[in-house]
């Protein structure tokens, strides 16, 4: 398994501990930015991880900002991306098995260390159950080609 990674300034540390994390695993991660806590903007990161995901290019991707809410809404901007914020694991395990996110946002200013690895393991782990759930991803793709043109 390829994972795409990528935070802001806000996101940086819970991310240099998913990257340790998933090494340990022996999941092979590409760290797309930021290299510091040093402020910058979290849709450059969200674009270069969305974009490698929806290009097929790595399976999943993780992206990490202070809250999780505007790195997800951007990477949403971009057509084939599934983001899903998530904040415990109920909603891990849902977002995959029912929505087949190809991406996870996390808050790394609102959700601690233990649980944010909890909730990477679960979203990895956890396979997309298809059926009339793939009917509703084919309306949200619909609705995706109808407005990104």
């Amino acid at each position: 398994m390829k994972i795409a990674i990528g935070s802001d300034h806000g996101g940086y540390a819970l991310k240099q501990l998913i990257k340790e994390h998933l090494a340990n695993k022996g999941i092979e991660v590409e760290d797309f930015g930021t290299d510091s806590e040093a402020s910058c903007d979290y849709p450059e990161f969200a674009e270069v991880v969305g974009e490698a995901v929806a290009e097929n290019k790595y399976e999943k991707g993780i992206l990490i900002c202070g809250t999780g809410i505007g790195i997800s809404i951007a990477a949403n901007k971009i057509p084939g991306v599934r983001c899903a914020l998530v904040g415990d694991c109920f909603s891990a395990k849902a977002t995959r098995q029912h929505n087949d996110t190809n991406v996870l946002a996390l808050g790394g200013r609102v959700t601690g260390p233990g649980l944010a690895l909890e909730i990477v393991d679960i979203w990895l782990g956890t396979e997309f159950e298809g059926d009339r759930h793939q009917r509703r991803i084919d309306k949200i793709t619909g609705i995706e080609k109808k407005y990104c043109k």
